[in-house]
């Protein structure tokens, strides 16, 4: 998913959404009617006329490309389109069928900017996915998806259609268009902020004293006074909840439904004025990192925490992460442990978080892909629902990556260094297809495993705490509201209002303390007239004809 902000320290349950509904539009109907490419619709027909599907269970007679796209996170020495992994896909899963399987990069926090160049140069692969709905309906309503046929996908896809066919026909649908199919995800989060462990007990401190916002900065003032470091920060990009601790419990549906939003960051609410004002504060007193507004991807945050210039630090936790190693190569001294969910929420006020909808991945099929093209995707999807090759592709190989406990629990080597290494996040991009956390056969078992994941040796308790808190404030999760019209101004205004609004939040942020009131409110005047009123006064006609939920 995309940056969190220092304060967003709660993650997401899964939640129950509505079916959704939108606009139609022309690709699809155009281009394929003009190719030999035929909507997977009337392909349906005409293969149910005939009574069976193709059958490329002995490979496709002409060697077929399927475009597969994967996150580009920057990961030092990872080469995401060409590693061990993508040569056993090749070698176990394209050479059998005559596929040639391409991994196209998608650089993670830039992945709209990606997926929309590729699909105006005709270069887009296969998959056209995102975390989001919104962005997915997105998508949908620049007709660069196809529409499905469900019995296609269960006719080659079998085992991937017992896991996710009714999440698929319970939320796929969009204007009576069948159009998305998903990635499972189970209840877990491997997101954690930590923080320097070893800062706090030098002020005085335990984790444990971090209970609220101010008690946070409390701790701040002490680290700044004792000349030890500051709060790390970010630029606010592409994922906007960072003003749920700001807000009453418990929040109003309609109220989130007019301001939660991932696409549009609100910046005219109290509780983002109460956001800025203390942001505002943290930076006018050498509290928070100066250059913050340059942090705009996760390895620029690591850096200064891996450095020893900041005290906390937001990602998510794996088994074979480095940031642990290489603080310490600069800091020897260092502790770490988790951030208490409620060290950026002001007194009075509860550990807000967003909730997950009830998937992972929201996908759709290239309005360009050939029915071939089409067939490998569901193919393949198949091929990596397998245990043995879902397996694999999350811990490695046996003996070399890992060792099977007495529970058939795959125990990391976490100094295996060879070639079958995996990415810093378990391969995750890779097998994030069809599944968010890697699973056992049953809970208790995954619960474990999960720990085991997510924690490197000699870190566990991170890992603990981590579930701990997961599980604490699992009530005040909330999910964003599901509309089931696509909003047309959100879509129009969005890319610009995300730029302005980093100029303005910023701006807000860096004005002395005595003009901070003058900044905010112009700056909200700006934001409003530049397109975000069109945006309210647009949901808030949905909202008062129930069209959300």
């Amino acid at each position: 998913m995309s940056k969190r902000s220092v304060y967003s320290l709660m993650m997401a349950s899964v939640m129950t959404a509505g079916l959704l509904a939108g606009c139609s539009g022309g690709n699809n109907t155009k281009d394929t009617a003009e190719s030999s490419n035929k909507p997977a619709e009337t392909a349906a027909a005409t293969n149910q006329a005939e009574g069976a599907y193709p059958d490329y269970s002995k490979g496709f007679e002409k060697k077929v490309s399927l475009d597969i796209p994967v996150y580009e996170r920057a990961y030092e020495g990872w080469n995401v389109s060409d590693n061990y992994y993508t040569r056993w896909v090749q070698a176990e899963f394209g050479d059998k069928y005559n596929i040639e399987v391409n991994y196209v990069p998608i650089t993670r926090s830039k992945e709209v900017t990606d997926f929309e160049q590729l699909l105006a140069s005709h270069k887009a692969p296969d998959i056209i996915f995102h975390y989001d709905m919104p962005q997915a309906l997105t998508y949908y309503g620049e007709d660069v998806m196809q529409p499905l046929d469900y019995a296609e996908i269960q006719n080659y896809a079998p085992t991937y259609w017992k896991s996710m066919g009714e999440t698929i026909e319970q939320y796929g649908t969009v204007d009576d268009q069948k159009t998305f199919f998903f990635a499972a995800r189970p209840e877990a989060d491997n997101f954690v902020n930590i923080i320097r462990k070893d800062w706090v007990e030098k002020v005085g401190m335990k984790v444990e004293d971090l209970t609220s916002l101010e008690k946070y900065n409390e701790m701040l003032a002490k680290w700044k006074e004792a000349g030890l470091g500051v709060s790390g920060g970010n630029l606010l990009q592409n994922f906007f909840n960072f003003n749920y601790p700001f807000r009453k419990w418990p929040v109003d549906a309609k109220y989130r439904a007019l301001y939660s939003d991932l696409s549009v960051a609100d910046l005219t609410t109290e509780e983002t004025e109460a956001y800025l004002r203390n942001l505002n504060y943290q930076y006018n007193n050498g509290l928070i990192d100066k250059e913050f507004y340059l942090r705009n991807d996760e390895p620029k945050i690591k850096a200064e925490f891996v450095a020893g210039k900041t005290g906390n630090f937001g990602f998510y936790l794996a088994n074979n992460t480095d940031v642990f190693a290489a603080t310490l190569q600069n800091n020897p001294d260092a502790k770490f442990a988790v951030v208490p969910p409620y060290a950026g929420v002001p007194e009075g006020n509860k550990p807000q978080g967003r909730a997950y909808w009830p998937f992972g991945f929201i996908m759709g099929i290239n309005y360009e892909s050939k029915p071939e093209e089409r067939a490998a995707v569901w193919m393949y999807l198949e091929w990596l629902s397998q245990p043995e090759n879902l397996f694999k592709f999350q811990n490695g190989i046996e003996g070399e990556n890992y060792t099977l406990d007495a529970d058939g629990i795959a125990l990391k080597n976490p100094d295996y260094k060879g070639e079958a290494v995996l990415a810093q996040n378990n391969n995750k991009d890779y097998w994030g297809l069809v599944t968010e956390i890697a699973q056992y056969p049953d809970e208790a078992k995954t619960r474990k495993a999960n720990l085991r994941n997510w924690a490197p040796a000699g870190y566990e308790p991170l890992a603990d705490d981590l579930v701990k808190y997961y599980d604490e404030v699992a009530e005040f999760r909330t999910p964003d509201a599901l509309f089931n019209v696509v909003l047309e101004k959100v879509n129009e205004y969005k890319a610009d209002l995300n730029t302005l609004f980093q100029e303005l939040y910023v701006k807000v942020v860096l004005a002395p303390e005595a003009e901070f009131d003058a900044t905010y409110e112009a700056a909200k005047k700006t934001y409003l007239e530049a397109g975000y009123q069109e945006i309210l006064d647009e949901k808030q006609a949905a909202i008062d004809a129930g069209k959300f939920r």
